[in-house]
């Protein structure tokens, strides 16, 4: 079997001056060690709920509605109203949400021996690391559009019916929502009330005051829907992130919080509302990402906004998420494995990682989506 490896890394070359050669960056004598350039950390896989199959392309899980109570009346029957009395039995939702397990998604790098024997340092270790990470950023940036998609979902599980509005969703036991942080309603949005806790939401207010807001609101509408108050989180991009904690204090004042929820001097800031606070590069905000070649791939078999975008969507306004670790799903075919195979005819090594899993809404009223459209 022939192989064609086109664009095998040559780390000797200095991309900057390809003209140098192959060889511009090797150091005769070097002592050290290469730093990556960047340091990333997966935020998702342990916040949400996630399945491994051994086999199979898709799983199910199983959801259920909630129970009802009623005071007995002596003499009549708990378990059927023949005697024209009270119905006592539960009638109790059931359904399942299947997740299919996408394509296998890929990352590799090839290393040749002579580039290997001239190096002063171990890139091995390093391009292992890099092409695992590549894999586990996708994860991250799959499973919190996955969020999203909870949260802009508008059709009932159990009833199939199509709930829109502030008002209809806020009453919706298995439905989510979008909060407009600039205090405004549009498009059945739910807005945050003027100051109603602790922030402004005014014409004058900053992002951090809106988001202040936000997270009460979606903690307010979680609580209202019976949302477990375990395992509820905010993720935020890092400006966002710093926003909030700078431009409203009231989350790190010692007046109002115990010590340890955060400090300016430490850049930290632990939770809100019983909502643990976080901040990655991963979430989307302010692009359209819809067409993406990764997130809308035509591999992708979850399309978790409808449609045949897979995990990609417009975000041109999205601030931040709030969820509860029941919202959404991952089901796992293929865990994050690495393999290496040395081909004698190249006369180097080849690098791989691959996964193979899926993601999918489980639960829409954990998860809620900040934005601001700018109608404020």
């Amino acid at each position: 079997m022939a192989y064609s490896i086109s664009s095998p890394n040559r780390f000797g070359q200095n991309a900057a001056n390809t003209g140098a050669g192959v060889d511009a960056l090797f150091l005769k004598v070097f002592s050290g060690e290469v730093l990556t350039t960047f340091e990333e950390t997966n935020l998702m896989m342990g916040l949400h709920r996630v399945r491994t199959i051994n086999n199979g392309k898709t799983a199910q899980f199983p959801v259920t509605g909630v129970a009802s109570a009623k005071y007995h009346t002596p003499g009549e029957s708990v378990l059927k109203d023949d005697d024209g009395g009270t119905q006592y039995l539960s009638a109790i939702n059931h359904g399942e949400v299947t997740i299919s397990i996408d394509g296998v998604l890929t990352s590799s790098a090839f290393i040749a021996d002579i580039d290997e024997a001239k190096n002063h340092y171990d890139v091995r270790g390093i391009y292992s690391t890099e092409i695992g990470r590549a894999l586990a950023y996708h994860a991250d940036k799959a499973i919190m559009r996955t969020v999203i998609a909870g949260a802009r979902e508008r059709t009932d599980r159990f009833s199939s019916s199509t709930t829109d509005g502030a008002a209809a969703l806020a009453a919706s036991k298995y439905l989510g929502g979008i909060i407009n942080i600039d205090g405004t309603s549009s498009d059945g949005n739910f807005q945050n009330s003027e100051g109603q806790y602790g922030g402004d939401t005014g014409a004058n207010a900053t992002v951090g005051s809106q988001l202040y807001e936000g997270i009460f609101k979606a903690a307010n509408l979680m609580d209202s829907k019976n949302v477990s108050r375990d395992g509820r989180f905010c993720i935020l991009t890092p400006d966002n992130y710093y926003k909030l904690l700078t431009e409203n204090k009231d989350a790190i004042n010692r007046d109002f919080n115990p010590e340890g929820n955060g400090s300016l001097s430490g850049g930290e800031l632990v939770e809100i509302a019983g909502v643990r606070i976080l901040k990655s590069t991963h979430l989307p905000s302010g692009v359209n990402e819809t067409g993406d070649a990764l997130l809308d791939a035509p591999e992708i078999n979850n399309n978790v906004f409808g449609g045949t975008t897979g995990y990609a969507a417009n975000f041109t306004n999205t601030k931040g998420i709030v969820f509860q670790t029941e919202g959404v799903g991952t089901v796992k075919l293929m865990d994050l494995s690495m393999e290496s195979e040395y081909f004698m005819e190249r006369m180097g090594t080849l690098m791989l990682a691959k996964y193979a899993m899926g993601h999918g809404v489980l639960r829409p009223e954990c998860c809620y989506e900040l934005v601001d459209d700018g109608t404020g």
